[in-house]
């Protein structure tokens, strides 16, 4: 049951949820402005793409999208040749773009937490199962593939 619950959106959620509170109940220091506001309508479709991109992919080499699952194939085409993790990426520009609409600034450190929180706590541990599964081919992608961007 705790394998289900520990998954990055439940991660996002919780980040989503903190930014919410603070935007309605503690709205200090603003940054409301339309230029951020369309900033974080960017962002959050930007995010949404670069999940259906991701998606896509998953679908097309039919292997998990899940992180605690084992993988059937490695990904390196699409959204892939650009980043390691589009969907992480994408999870943050969602929680950047949210922050940036709601106002919630005192929140914008979330970002590089959730960033931190989600290497250490997923990425590196699949990273580990990629190398171990796919050995040099692997290695030959992170070489001429960011983590991140």
């Amino acid at each position: 049951m705790m394998k289900m619950i520990d998954i990055p959106p439940v991660w996002l959620l919780l980040c989503l949820a903190i930014a919410w509170a603070q935007s309605t109940y503690y709205p200090v220091l603003s940054l409301d402005h339309p230029v951020t506001d369309f900033l974080g309508g960017v962002l959050i479709g930007a995010g949404l793409i670069l999940i259906a991109m991701a998606v896509v992919e998953f679908r097309k080499w039919k292997t998990t999208i899940i992180p605690h699952e084992e993988a059937n194939a490695l990904l390196t085409s699409g959204i892939f040749a650009k980043s390691r993790n589009p969907i992480y990426l994408a999870d943050a520009l969602i929680l950047t773009g949210f922050i940036l609409r709601w106002d919630a600034v005192l929140c914008l450190p979330l970002v590089p937490i959730f960033v931190w929180w989600i290497e250490r706590h997923f990425i590196l541990d699949e990273e580990r199962r990629l190398r171990s599964k796919f050995g040099v081919a692997f290695h030959r992608y992170t070489e001429k593939t960011r983590r991140w961007v």
